[in-house]
Formats: structure tokens, C-alpha cells, sequence
């Protein structure tokens, strides 16, 4: 049978790696890409349908929903029956702010993928698979981080989204916190969501581990990017980090569901894991979904 996926994040890197390899797989396949266009946007990947969006306006993201939803109802597209929430962010601070006044990372990594979901639920056709690529740099230790990421910071949703959330909110350090918190909040989120879809619709958080040398960085600052484009270089010939071949095959794997995971799992690379002790909060989750809902109401109003 045909079918449609809706992706984010697939135009470079891992993601990009991941959208070929899903289209070489299955050729019933047709693959939305949700991405931001311009001169410096990479060529879409032959095959994939382009929608325009900027994950850090909410106008924008709405605007793609309604994008994907015309082309399902019409018959343009076939049954949706998954969505990929890949794309994030990762800045050299935490002032940025969207046109919204949200804090960007936590836009982008957090409140584009609740919106997308939302919007693209009542369309989903079971059984489906939800996907959204979150990070071991949650754990906040140095295991995980390798002294370079700082743990989370968690505080109430309503905090976290604006601007200055973190302690010296203009340094790098801040930056790197607020990236960390968002892909905690992101896991938060797919737990939330894990009890609210149906049974026959799957939601997953997919940990890719430390890929060097992928856009991630690109808004992290000079030290940032130096450091993930040349010092964890080396760590790409050890088992604790993966090419961006390798990693986007295993992105693929976890969204086409070769990795047999439950609703609510966590999948770390290739296999379900445990995320950490403090990503397991039923309360946050709540509080979480709730301010997301009244942001998403606030913007549908």
C-alpha cells in the first residue's frame, strides 16, 4: 500500500541520510520533507515532497500542517502513517528568541514537534509510528556528555520557553543547558503522548549518539562548532560515536520500525534502553503537555 511519511530535519546530515535510505527501501513510499527554503537550502531529495516551514514560528508551522492535510484529504498524498520530528536546534546561548517570543531551542527541539503531532494526529492511519530524535546529553553526566554538556535544568514549561531561563543566559554554558533541558522536555513529551494516542499508533524518543561532524552545531558558536566538527572527530573510530552514514541508517531503522519498540520506548541507536531517572516524572509530563496545549490553543485562537 502507498503511504506518506512527514518528516523534519532530513535535508542534512543524519536526517538526509535517513530520507534516502527510506525511500531506497520502500518504493510504496511518499516522504514529505518539512524544511525551511531559501538559496542556502540544500536540493530536496529526488522523490520527496518539499513544505516551506520555519519550526520557529508558530504561523509557519500551522501553516505547513494545513499544507500536509490538504494534500491527504484531496488524494494528492496516500494514508499518513508516520511522522519523524528530527530536526533541532543547538545555540551558543540562551537568549534567542522566535518572532513568538519563545526561547528558540525550546521552539524548535519541543514546541514544533507537540504542534506537529497535534496537527497531524486526526490523520494518521493505523498503524503508525511517531518518531522524535531527542539526546543522551539528557543524562547529564559525564558518561553521556563528556564534560562538555552540561545536565539539564529543569523548571516549570512556562519558564523554560522564554528567553534568560538559565543562569548567565548570554554564555555558552547556557546555551548548551538549554539543548540539554529541551531533549529531557522532548522525552517528557513522548511519554505524555504515549498515553494519549491510540494503541495501534506508536511514539518513540530516538537517541542517535554523538555524530561528529553534522549541522547540529552550525548555531552553537566558533567553540561549539570546533569542537564538534574537529576534537570529536576521533571518537567516530570508536564504538562510542557513528559517521553520519552509519547514523542515519540507524534513524532509518527506528523510524520505518526495524526496531521492535513499544509506545513511550527509547531507543538508544539500535536498541530499547532506559533513558535516564529524571525523564520519568508523570507530573512534568502533565505540566508539560498542558502549557504546550495552551500555547497551541493561544495560536489556533
Amino acid at each position: 500500500m502507498m503511504h506518506t511519511l512527514v518528516m523534519t530535519g532530513a535535508t542534512s546530515g543524519i536526517g538526509r541520510v535517513a530520507a534516502a535510505e527510506l525511500l531506497r527501501r520502500d518504493p510504496r513510499l511518499r516522504l514529505v520533507v518539512l524544511a525551511r527554503g531559501g538559496s542556502g537550502a540544500a536540493p530536496p531529495l529526488p522523490g520527496t515532497i518539499p513544505v516551506d516551514v520555519d519550526l520557529a514560528s508558530l504561523a509557519s508551522v500551522r501553516a505547513a500542517v494545513e499544507a500536509v492535510r490538504r494534500m491527504l484529504d484531496s488524494g494528492e498524498l496516500p494514508p499518513l502513517t508516520g511522522f519523524a520530528g528530527n530536526a533541532g536546534v543547538s545555540l551558543g546561548d540562551a537568549r534567542h528568541a522566535t518572532p513568538d517570543g519563545y526561547e528558540t531551542t525550546f521552539a524548535v527541539n519541543v514546541l514544533a514537534n507537540h504542534l506537529l503531532i497535534a496537527g497531524l494526529a486526526p490523520s494518521l492511519r493505523a498503524p503508525a509510528r511517531v518518531l522524535i530524535t531527542v539526546s543522551d546529553t539528557h543524562f547529564g553526566d559525564f558518561r553521556h556528555g563528556g564534560g562538555a554538556m552540561p545536565p539539564p535544568r529543569w523548571s516549570p514549561p512556562e519558564v523554560l520557553a522564554r528567553p534568560g531561563a538559565f543562569p548567565d543566559p548570554d554564555s555558552v554554558k547556557a546555551g548548551r543547558t538549554a539543548y540539554t533541558t529541551s531533549k529531557l522536555a522532548a522525552i517528557h513529551l513522548v511519554h505524555e503522548w504515549s498515553r494519549r494516542l491510540p494503541d495501534d499508533i506508536a511514539v518513540v524518543s530516538y537517541n542517535p549518539g554523538l555524530v561528529p561532524r553534522t549541522g547540529l552545531s552550525r548555531d552553537a558558536g566558533a567553540a561549539g562548532r570546533f569542537a564538534m566538527r574537529w576534537l570529536a572527530l576521533p571518537l567516530a573510530l570508536t564504538p562510542l560515536a557513528d559517521s553520519p552514514a552509519a547514523a542515519g541508517r540507524k534513524l532509518a531503522d527506528a523510524i520505518a520500525g526495524r526496531v521492535d519498540a513499544p509506545s513511550g520506548a527509547y531507543i538508544d541507536r539500535t536498541k530499547v534502553a532506559r533513558s535516564s531517572d529524571e525523564s520519568y516524572d508523570p507530573d512534568r509530563e502533565r505540566s508539560l503537555w498542558d502549557h504546550l496545549e495552551h500555547i497551541r490553543a493561544t495560536t489556533d485562537a
